[in-house]
């Protein structure tokens, strides 16, 4: 027999979290063992749509052999010792992320921005192996792999859901640092719709109504402008994938560094004179909505993330720096 304290936030379903606990299981064996009172919450038989809360007790009359079996490899939660954290509370935390980083795993071997976030709160005790069975941390916004800055991760259930609703009602906003080809003199808004071509993992955009398409906006200002290229901060009001890098390409101001949608003559100069081998596009700042308890220390909060040294000093050598 194996018994199990529930101890992270109400709400969540016994069977979800059973999914969890005993990953390798059948959906079919854990309803059977519900049916059976092999498994029960609080000394009672459950069917599994009951909603846990803090406290509750789940026995498993099940083997040590069966629950082995059934159960995954621990995952591995390394600390990254250059964790760079911007903004912290008892809901979420907002991280700095590099370029280079994945948000979250393309493949099962990877290490992502994830697996760090865990690490993190596993070593500083925020949360424990017995906690994550419930729920595990993750971040709730993804960056690409090569744009860096702010990714919000979210601590426990209710503020993943809280987080989750947010960006997809588009109540946050999101602002970027891009550094583009050209000269933009005036702010505008942009629309499009954005096709995806998932075998070259490419996007292209298209100014008129597409059925296979799906429509982005985005609203970009100048923040200072040279001869050759002009620093752009953008506000990404649709969150598509790649689509400040497609959508500014597709009207001729395509990003520094971008080797899928960029200029090669333009990105040449950025190689060679100073080392920029990905696009320089950074995730600036996050501005949040009036937000009640839990949140409430979020509520119409900015948290910004400095861009980068590599990008400081580019900016610095073209007479480019930010001035707002």
């Amino acid at each position: 027999m194996r018994e199990l304290i529930f101890q992270e936030d109400a709400g969540q379903r016994l069977d979800k979290y059973l999914q969890k606990y005993l990953k390798l299981a059948p959906k079919s064996f854990l309803y059977r063992m519900l049916r059976k009172k092999n498994i029960v919450l609080n000394g009672k038989k459950a069917d599994g749509s009951e909603r846990l809360k803090q406290g509750d007790v789940i026995r498993l009359y099940l083997s040590d052999a069966t629950v082995d079996k059934f159960r995954e490899e621990q995952r591995t939660y390394p600390v990254w010792p250059d964790l760079e954290i911007v903004y912290e509370d008892r809901q979420v935390l907002l991280v700095n992320k590099p370029a280079g980083m994945l948000s979250q795993k393309a493949a099962p071997g990877d290490i992502s921005l994830n697996e760090y976030l865990v690490g993190y709160l596993l070593e500083s005790g925020q949360v424990t192996r017995e906690t994550l069975e419930g729920f595990t941390p993750s971040v709730c916004n993804r960056l690409d792999r090569n744009t860096s800055g702010l990714v919000v991760g979210a601590k426990t259930l209710g503020a993943a859901q809280e987080m989750g609703r947010l960006f997809k009602e588009r109540r946050a906003g999101k602002y970027y640092l891009a550094l583009v080809r050209g000269q933009i003199t005036r702010k505008d808004r942009i629309r499009g719709w954005l096709v995806r071509d998932r075998k070259k993992n490419k996007v292209m955009v298209s100014r008129e109504p597409r059925e296979e398409g799906a429509f982005i906006e985005t609203a970009y200002e100048p923040l200072a402008v040279s001869e050759k290229m002009t620093l752009l901060k953008v506000e990404l009001i649709t969150g598509k994938t790649h689509q400040i890098r497609s959508h500014l390409a597709g009207i001729g101001h395509p990003l520094a560094g971008d080797g899928k949608y960029g200029d090669s003559a333009f990105n040449r100069y950025f190689r060679e004179r100073y080392g920029l081998s990905s696009q320089f596009l950074h995730s600036w700042k996050l501005k949040f909505p009036e937000m009640s308890v839990p949140f409430e220390a979020l509520s119409k909060r900015t948290v910004i993330a400095r861009p980068p040294e590599l990008f400081r000093k580019i900016l610095q050598a073209e007479g480019l720096e930010v001035k707002e």
